[in-house]
């Protein structure tokens, strides 16, 4: 039996359906699929201007004709009850109801109908499948966060079982733990890893200390992938030396669907299928493939719930070899809201910096992990777990790197800690603005 289509056939979700959906639009030409694009955008705007009185509101002075007419939407205009932002028909009991984890401060319960979750399960199905991975007989070892309360935490362990996964806790990464974990995999045959990128480059670490590289002990594993966390090209290398597979990276957001996935021939391919995929300025013009901005993104097929022109609070690049059907996402270079600002009114972005004093601090492999936080302009904080209290010298070492590139007269202070801040959700954020 196919478990995992089964559980989202008896939820309402027309999975087989979806599947034959999204093979009818992947087959369609250029010209053709350029479009389809066209009607499904005009077609979901039209919805909502119509059946959403809060969409309606929102965009006043939108013309169907003229989508730069339509204006951006941020979470922080979907700070409502949800009932309040519901199209006519649906509701709480006949729709997808989720939360996001609030990673970008701006956590809100959304909505999507069941037509739309089975078009998103059919699309991360389909790219999965590039890797041969199968949601109803591929086993998974899962690096995700669990809800610590009771009725929380076992409807997640029942949710598990239905789709063929076997979950780790992102909350403990001690030795200890990962003993266990590693212990799970000898007796286990797990096909593909997937789950949030820190906790993963933690367990690599770990497989290097104790010299294992994990297929020796858990050969049926085809691949990681890793999603949610910025993945950087020495951890990808750490993790594909230990594990002994190639390691997959994940763009999505849950309040719309999968965006980005990496394909075979490792470029970034974003999602238009069931996504439509903007960059903007700072005015919401759209720029043209190669430059950077805001990444602004468009449900659709979500008639519960409006995401038309969505802000989800990332600065990327859609790379110049980009078509309507193929985009190509070149680079994601953080939030918008993971900027320092420093004393002159120079801005960098943080990860960039993070990942400057990261191939500093971690080179010994003293240093498990880190985060940086800017407390003002030109204080800032590191917080770290490492065996041993960092030397004086490496402490001065990062501070200059921090200056050279940054500018002089940043004051860079170390703190070690027994544990770092992760979300509810268990995702590690690297870069924090106090400001």
């Amino acid at each position: 039996m196919r478990v995992f289509d089964f559980s989202l056939k008896i939820n309402g979700f027309k999975i087989d359906e979806a599947k034959r959906e999204l093979a009818k639009i992947q087959n369609k030409y250029n010209e053709d699929f350029t479009g389809y694009v066209e009607n499904q955008k005009r077609g979901i705007l039209s919805f909502h201007l119509n059946q959403n009185p809060f969409y309606k509101s929102f965009a006043k002075t939108v013309s169907v004709d003229d989508w730069n007419s339509v204006p951006v939407m941020t979470k922080l205009d979907l700070q409502q009850p949800i009932e309040n932002r519901l199209s006519k028909g649906f509701t709480v009991k006949n729709s997808y109801i989720n939360k996001t984890s609030g990673s970008s401060g701006h956590p809100f319960i959304f909505a999507k109908d069941k037509w739309c979750h089975a078009m998103t399960w059919a699309e991360i199905m389909n790219r999965f499948s590039w890797y041969n991975v199968d949601f109803n007989t591929s086993l998974q070892a899962r690096f995700y966060g669990i809800p610590l309360d009771k009725k929380g935490y076992y409807k997640e362990r029942l949710k598990d079982w239905f789709s063929r996964r076997y979950r780790f806790s992102v909350f403990d990464l001690s030795e200890t733990a990962f003993d266990k974990t590693l212990s799970k995999f000898k007796t286990t045959p797990f096909e593909f890893i997937n789950g949030y990128t820190s906790p993963i480059v933690q367990f690599a670490k770990y497989l290097r200390e104790k010299d294992i590289k994990l297929t020796t002990i858990c050969p049926s594993l085809k691949v990681c992938i890793v999603t949610s966390e910025m993945l950087f090209k020495e951890d990808k290398k750490l993790m594909e030396t230990q594990f002994g597979v190639t390691v997959i990276n994940e763009y999505g957001a849950s309040e719309l669907d999968l965006i980005a996935f990496e394909n075979t021939a490792n470029q970034w391919q974003v999602n238009s299928e069931t996504l439509y995929v903007e960059i903007l300025d700072k005015n919401d013009k759209v720029l043209p493939y190669g430059h950077e901005g805001r990444i602004v993104i468009t449900s659709l097929f979500n008639k519960a719930h409006p995401f038309i022109r969505y802000e989800i609070g990332d600065i990327g690049t859609l790379a110049e070899t980009s078509s309507i059907k193929k985009p190509i996402l070149k680079t994601l270079t953080g939030r918008t809201n993971d900027i320092a600002v420093l004393p002159s009114g120079k801005k960098a972005a943080g990860l960039t910096f993070y990942y400057i004093t990261k191939s500093v601090i971690e080179n010994d492999g003293n240093v498990s992990e880190f985060i940086i936080e800017q407390l003002t302009l030109d204080q800032f904080e590191i917080r770290y777990l490492s065996r041993e209290v960092l030397s004086l010298t490496k402490m001065n070492l990062i501070t200059k790197e921090m200056e050279n590139y940054l500018e002089p007269g940043i004051h860079v202070h170390f703190k070690r800690v027994d544990r770092l801040h992760r979300t509810k959700a268990g995702k590690l954020k690297q870069f924090i603005s106090s400001l």
